[in-house]
């Protein structure tokens, strides 16, 4: 069956998305240079070059003419997992965005939608439930896993609604499942030996799917047969190619990590972090710093 999405998927969802990350960008960057000027703390640049750098990421993934290639091969759809599911997330919460963006959005707005909601006993479950490394670690799995289940991939491909929903379900568990690992109000990686054994647990999915792929002698994914085989990339080549790419990505990207947690535990002093959230606000999580926040004059 022929990719039935891309005929009215590409530009007006590549328009409202690039939209949306502008806004985002306008008010983190609005509250940065507010901050940077009132405290005179220079050091958060590289924060804000990492959020800005993961939201560039995300429009790649999703909005930029790569976005349309991933019909045509799967190395291409591979990549855009990659970019949602694991670089853009850690470059992100490395950018402390909680902050800045809360800060930025209009005052009465938060006072009325976001602080009662975060008060309340639903989001203080949600919380308890989302901060679970088990929770975290079976979500990025399941969307890893699931949407390579031959089956659910084609619903992605022939379906707009599907189709986006993959995009957004691979964004978020990348988001839930580096939480843990990166700390959102500090922007520094957790200092903790269980991340370690959390982040080697996280690649045997990856490692058992990509082995899969990259020794299978049939293409796993019929749609491919129908696509025009840019570069010469035979449908079985394309197939290997686009599990040596994920293999190769989400070994190197957890290494590093891992190697700076590894360092962090060593020399905790040494490699101390320094943001622009101001100390009074690190101690808490999202619902204190908004309403910490809100209360400061």
């Amino acid at each position: 069956m022929p990719h039935l999405h891309y005929a009215a998927l590409v530009s007006p969802r590549s328009v409202f998305l690039t939209l949306i990350l502008v806004v985002t960008v306008s008010v983190y960057l609005g509250e940065w240079l507010s901050l940077r000027s009132s405290t005179g703390n220079v050091a958060s640049a590289c924060r804000a070059c990492s959020f800005f750098l993961g939201l560039f990421l995300i429009w790649v993934a999703v909005a930029s003419p790569i976005a349309a290639l991933d019909h045509e091969l799967l190395t291409m759809h591979m990549l855009q997992h990659l970019l949602l599911m694991t670089l853009a997330p850690p470059l992100i919460w490395l950018g402390v965005p909680v902050h800045p963006v809360s800060h930025g959005l209009p005052r009465q707005s938060i006072k009325s939608l976001l602080v009662p909601w975060w008060r309340s006993r639903a989001a203080k479950r949600l919380g308890k439930a989302l901060g679970k490394l088990r929770f975290s670690w079976l979500a990025a799995c399941a969307a890893l896993v699931g949407w390579h289940i031959p089956r659910l991939f084609a619903l992605g491909m022939q379906s707009v609604t599907w189709h986006l929903f993959e995009q957004l379900s691979f964004l978020v568990t990348g988001l839930l499942f580096w939480w843990p690992v990166v700390q959102p109000s500090r922007g520094a990686f957790r200092q903790d030996l269980s991340m370690i054994l959390y982040l080697f647990f996280a690649t045997l999915p990856c490692d058992i799917l990509s082995g899969f792929l990259v020794f299978s002698d049939r293409v796993v994914y019929p749609i491919y047969f129908s696509s025009s085989h840019l570069w010469g990339f035979s449908p079985v080549v394309d197939q290997q190619c686009a599990a040596a790419l994920m293999w190769t990505c989400v070994t190197v990207v957890y290494l590093v990590a891992g190697v700076v947690l590894t360092m962090r535990l060593l020399t905790p002093h040494a490699l101390s972090q320094v943001g622009f959230v101001p100390s009074k606000l690190r101690g808490g999580g999202i619902a204190q710093q908004v309403s910490q926040g809100l209360e400061a004059p």
